[in-house]
């Protein structure tokens, strides 16, 4: 990627653009971003490329094969469930639901997460032990046995699996920016502003917190695919997206009592799980070689 050389002095390039070079010079970070890249548009563009609404029942085109099969036909190019609907429309739709699930889950644990890192690992002491001993308490359980109890209490749907989603995720921020707060706390630059006089809250959210980014940047990409993951499991077990909602945990529900004479209806949705959860697990491993320059060359 010479484009961010031209007509540069190598002396005054902001060092984003060494960051982005290095990205797309990373193959597995670049093959992240182009499933990204068709994952967003497919949920932004929704309404313009499914070729059906998603929650359209037909009666008469249920169970139909897709494309490829002997019978099958491009008006479902992947075929139908049990209730006649479009399993592409609803796979499309579905990326919808999914993206949002990440954006709100990855938000709460990353707003949540690092506001309590942050000040466990500047202010330390009794403060610091009582915020990381909850932070254990809440890794002590299961993830998704969490969640479970979360949902279960919340009632099932949505916007409740997305909270619990976000409720267990707030550890992995909340150590993750605790680490990089306390590594920041011993360097110059924060040692000269206490020196000056400078209050606490602004060191920590003016001067640490922007040099922490680069791991938050990192575990939230990671976090949307894990996200996705756990959203998919509350819906298998009817804990999260509730019918007619075209969700991919929700479309292997339904499906896996007609694996055996309709596999479509549950392995595609199972795909496109795989796809997305890879995709934002190879952009983070990419963004984690771009923005740690110990892994540079």
């Amino acid at each position: 990627m010479k484009l961010f050389k031209i007509a540069v002095n190598p002396e005054d390039r902001h060092p984003i653009f060494d960051q982005i070079e290095i990205l797309f010079r990373n193959k597995t970070g670049v093959a992240g971003l182009i499933i990204i890249t068709i994952f967003i548009l497919c949920a932004v563009l929704a309404p313009v490329i499914s070729p059906h609404d998603p929650v359209e029942n037909s009666l008469y085109d249920q169970l139909k094969v897709p494309v490829w099969s002997p019978g099958g036909s491009f008006k479902n190019i992947l075929g139908t469930d049990d209730l006649g609907r479009d399993i592409l429309s609803r796979i499309i739709y579905g990326a919808r639901v999914s993206l949002m699930v990440g954006v709100v889950s990855v938000g709460i644990a990353l707003i949540f997460g690092s506001l309590l890192g942050a000040i466990a690992g500047y202010y330390k002491g009794w403060l610091d032990s009582i915020i990381m001993r909850f932070m254990d308490i809440l890794l002590a359980f299961p993830h998704i046995l969490l969640a479970i109890v979360i949902v279960a209490y919340l009632g099932p749907g949505l916007r409740n699996a997305m909270i619990a989603i976000g409720i267990i995720t707030i550890p992995r921020f909340a150590r993750i920016v605790r680490a990089s707060v306390m590594e920041e706390f011993e360097k110059d630059y924060v040692t000269a502003a206490r020196a000056v006089g400078a209050r606490n809250q602004r060191i920590l959210f003016n001067s640490i917190f922007p040099n922490c980014m680069a791991p938050i940047i990192v575990q939230a990409s990671l976090g949307f695919g894990s996200a996705i993951l756990d959203a998919a499991g509350l819906s298998f077990l009817g804990l999260g997206a509730q019918p007619p909602t075209p969700e991919w945990g929700a479309m292997i529900a339904m499906g896996r009592s007609m694996i055996l004479r309709a596999w479509w209806v549950m392995t595609l949705p199972g795909i496109a799980i795989f796809l997305g959860v890879l995709g934002f697990n190879l952009l983070g491993d990419g963004l984690r070689d771009a923005l740690d320059p110990r892994l540079r060359d």
